[in-house]
């Protein structure tokens, strides 16, 4: 029979990572890496954090090996370690949702008035696919441009949410526009495509976001920031 004591401290080792992801605040600073690397001070900002709390969470993850850091001048900039990394994340989020139905309350909640956006259409990704190709949808990120800079869907256009009001004259209005942003648990597409549909655009959104796609294995395009 193997040693006890070296089996316990095996599976102590495993259970840093569990963890290290056992905070609702550093699953969200994972959620907000899976999009770009960004500085504590953009994660503090992001997740309602003091600076000072943030990087405790940043380094309680770090430790567990699941970001990485990297110096650009006098700012350190954090992303994660790997995509396994977002593909543990992402496996997480669905089998919590999948076993507690609190997980579905607690959605309904944030969601609110989107609850479901059951006002809107919504489309899967081999959806999109068709449509692009056909020429019947442009594909709309609405993520903020660092996001979009970093791995965005080929041929997307880049309008934040937050700018869309102003800039709706930068859009056709002879095919379906398709929003996306960072996944199922983001807002801004919703209120992107109510936005385009009170303003008499044909406009759906994209299931799921662009984590999502990346794991998906979908060609992924960069822009400078």
């Amino acid at each position: 029979m193997g040693d006890a004591g070296r089996k316990a401290e095996l599976f102590e080792q495993l259970a840093r990572v569990g963890k290290a992801l056992g905070s609702g605040k550093r699953l969200e600073l994972v959620d907000l890496l899976a999009q770009c690397p960004r500085s504590v001070a953009d994660l503090a900002a992001a997740a309602g954090l003091g600076l000072t709390t943030a990087s405790a969470h940043l380094q309680a993850l770090k430790q567990a090996g699941l970001v990485a850091t990297t110096r650009e001048g006098t700012t350190i900039r954090y992303r994660l370690a790997d995509s396994d990394v977002a593909a543990l994340y992402a496996h997480l989020r669905s089998v919590a949702a999948a076993r507690l139905p609190d997980v579905d309350a607690a959605l309904r909640g944030y969601l609110g008035k989107f609850d479901r956006g059951e006002d809107t259409e919504q489309i899967d990704r081999d959806e999109l696919l068709r449509r692009v190709r056909a020429g019947e949808a442009i594909v709309l990120d609405v993520r903020p441009t660092p996001e979009y800079a970093a791995g965005h869907i080929p041929g997307a256009m880049s309008i934040p949410v937050n700018e869309l009001p102003g800039r709706l004259d930068e859009l056709p209005v002879d095919a379906t526009i398709v929003a996306y942003c960072r996944g199922p648990y983001c807002v801004f597409a919703y209120e992107a495509v109510r936005l385009l549909a009170a303003h008499g655009h044909r406009a759906a959104r994209l299931a799921d976001g662009m984590l999502e796609w990346r794991l998906a294995g979908q060609p992924v395009e960069t822009a400078a920031a």
